[in-house]
C-alpha cells in the first residue's frame, strides 16, 4: 500500500500526557507517525482539520465477522419462533431444553444452533462480502484493527477448498478492502465437547487434529494489513493432548494466542468433570498461559484461576456487550487487572460495534457487580480500547499517538447531542461515558483518511453492503 505524508490538525487530542490542545500530528510514508506537536492554535498550511477529540485507533480484539448476520434475530425471540433452528441438536455441557413451555429458553447454547445455521451457507465469495461489510461499519467506529477469531476453515461437511485458507484469505482481503488492520487469529477447534466428533455443523471448523490444524495455518502469511495468529477455541473443543501443539505453534513464530475461557459454567463443570481441572488449570497445565496469549470472556473464574493467569501476565479481552447480549454475565474484571493480567476489549459477536459501549460497559457492569463506583479512569478505559488491544493482537506499535507509533488516529465529535457540553480537560470522560460509534467523525489507518467527516472513503454505502450480504443467509 503506498502511502503519502500528510499532516493532521487535530483540536483536541489524547496524548501520553492526556488531553492536549491544537495538535499537530505528521504522517510519513512509512504509515508511522514522524512527529507530534502541540499548542498549535490553528491548522497549519495544507493540514488535514480534525474536530473534536482524536485518540488513538481502537483495536477491537475479538471478532466473528459472520455473528454480524445474527443481529436482529437471535436479540430476543425465543428459539422456537426462528423458523428450522429448534434447539434439538444436542451438545455435551448443554443444559436440556425446558419440558411443558413449548420452547427452550432462549440462552448462549440456543442461540448457538442459529449461528450454526448461517454459518452454513457461507462461501468464500459471500464471506468476504459481509466480512467487508462489517469491517467497513468497524472502521465508521473508529476500529483500526481487529482481532478475527476464525474457525468457518471448510466447506460443507467438512469438505476442503482448493486452497485449504481460502474462508481465512477472504478475511483477510475484506480487512484491506474495507481499510482496517487485521489480525487473523486461525482458529484450532477438533471437537463437539471434551472429546467427542464434531457435531455435523462443526465438520467446518475441524482439521482433525492440532497437526493437520498447524500444517493448513503455516500456509497464512502476513503482510503491512495483516498479522497471523492463533487460537483454541476452547477446552471443550480442543482436547486437552491437543492443547500444547497449538500453543508450541504460535510460540515458534511469536504470534498472539487467544482462547475462549470460561464464558459458560456448564463448560466449566464439563471440564472439572472430564479432566478434573477447571479450564483455567487445564490451559496452565499444557503451557497456554502467558504474555502472548489472551483469554476471552474469562466470566465465570475461580480466585486460583484469576491468580494463574494474573501471575503468568495472560491478558483478557472482555466483550460486555455480547455478554450481556448472551446472558452470560459478568467476568471478574478488576479483579484479573489486580492480579496482573492486562486488559482489552472485543465487540465479539457484533450485537453492536462500538468500542466506547464496550469501554464504558466494563465500568458500569463493575458498578453491578460491586455496588461502588469509579473502578477505571476514562484514560484507563480508553488504553484497554486502544494500546493494550493493540498489544493483545500483535500490533504492539500501534495504540498511541507519539512519533514512531502507526499512524491510526479516531476523532470522537465533541459537540454532538451526546458530547456537547463537555469541557476540554473532560474530553475523554464525554467519549467514554456519554458517546456512541455514531459520534466518530474520523478514522485515520497508517495515515490514511479512511472515514471522512463520518463517512467511509472505500466502501461507499456500507449499510447497502451490509444488507446485501445479510439477506441471502436467511433466506
Amino acid at each position: 500500500m503506498s502511502l503519502t505524508r500528510q499532516t493532521y490538525w487535530a483540536e483536541h487530542a489524547l496524548l501520553d500526557t492526556g488531553v492536549e490542545s491544537g495538535v499537530v500530528v505528521e504522517t510519513g510514508d512509512d504509515g508511522r507517525i514522524a512527529a507530534v506537536r502541540r499548542d498549535v492554535a490553528a491548522p497549519p498550511t495544507g493540514a488535514v482539520t480534525l474536530r473534536g477529540l482524536t485518540l488513538p485507533g481502537f483495536a477491537n480484539s475479538h471478532s466473528h465477522a459472520f455473528h454480524r448476520a445474527l443481529r436482529g434475530f437471535v436479540q430476543a425471540a425465543p428459539s422456537s419462533v426462528l423458523p428450522g433452528f429448534a434447539n434439538t441438536h444436542s451438545h455435551a455441557g448443554s443444559p436440556p431444553p425446558a419440558r411443558g413451555m413449548g420452547w427452550a429458553p432462549e440462552s448462549f447454547w440456543t442461540w448457538r444452533e442459529v449461528m450454526y445455521g448461517v454459518a452454513e451457507k457461507l462461501t468464500p465469495e459471500s464471506y468476504f462480502e459481509l466480512a467487508r461489510a462489517t469491517y467497513a461499519e468497524m472502521a465508521l467506529a473508529g476500529i483500526t484493527a481487529v482481532g478475527e477469531f476464525h474457525y468457518l476453515h471448510h466447506g460443507p461437511g467438512g469438505t476442503r477448498y482448493d486452497d485449504p485458507n481460502a474462508m481465512g484469505e477472504a478475511l483477510i482481503a475484506a480487512a484491506a478492502d474495507a481499510g482496517i488492520r487485521i489480525t487473523l487469529l486461525d482458529t484450532c477447534y477438533l471437537s463437539s465437547g471434551f472429546g467427542a466428533e464434531p457435531s455435523a455443523h462443526q465438520l467446518r471448523f475441524s482439521d482433525g487434529t492440532a497437526e493437520e490444524w498447524a500444517g493448513r495455518a503455516a500456509a497464512l502469511k502476513g503482510d503491512e494489513n495483516t498479522r497471523i495468529g492463533a487460537a483454541i477455541h476452547s477446552v471443550r473443543a480442543v482436547p486437552a493432548d491437543q492443547l500444547a501443539g497449538v500453543a508450541d505453534w504460535a510460540r515458534e513464530r511469536e504470534a498472539p494466542l487467544h482462547v475462549h475461557l470460561s464464558e459458560q459454567t456448564a463448560e466449566n463443570d464439563a471440564c472439572v468433570e472430564a479432566y478434573g481441572f477447571t479450564p483455567t488449570a487445564l490451559l496452565a497445565d499444557h503451557g497456554v498461559l502467558g504474555e502472548r496469549t489472551t483469554a476471552v470472556h474469562a466470566t465465570h473464574l475461580a480466585p486460583g484461576d484469576i491468580r494463574l493467569l494474573g501471575t503468568s501476565r495472560t491478558g483478557v479481552c472482555m466483550c460486555p456487550t455480547t455478554e450481556r447480549d448472551l446472558a452470560d454475565g459478568i467476568g471478574p474484571a478488576r479483579g484479573l487487572q489486580h492480579a496482573g493480567s492486562p486488559l482489552s476489549l472485543g465487540s465479539d459477536s457484533h450485537a453492536v460495534i462500538d468500542m466506547m459501549e464496550e469501554a464504558r460497559a466494563m465500568e458500569l457492569d463493575e458498578r453491578l457487580r460491586t455496588h461502588t463506583r469509579g473502578h477505571w479512569t476514562a484514560a484507563q478505559l480508553l488504553r484497554a480500547a486502544t494500546a493494550d488491544g493493540h498489544a493483545a493482537l500483535g500490533w504492539d506499535e500501534a495504540g498511541a499517538i507519539r512519533p514512531g507509533a502507526l499512524a491510526d488516529l479516531t476523532t470522537i465529535a465533541l459537540d454532538s447531542v451526546r458530547t456537547a457540553g463537555a469541557p476540554p480537560r473532560l474530553a475523554a470522560e464525554a467519549a467514554v461515558f456519554a458517546a456512541t460509534s455514531a459520534d466518530v467523525r474520523d478514522t485515520v489507518v497508517g495515515g490514511r483518511h479512511i472515514v471522512r467527516d463520518g463517512r467511509h472513503q472505500l466502501v461507499q454505502d456500507v449499510a447497502g453492503a451490509l444488507a446485501a450480504s445479510i439477506a441471502p443467509l436467511h433466506d
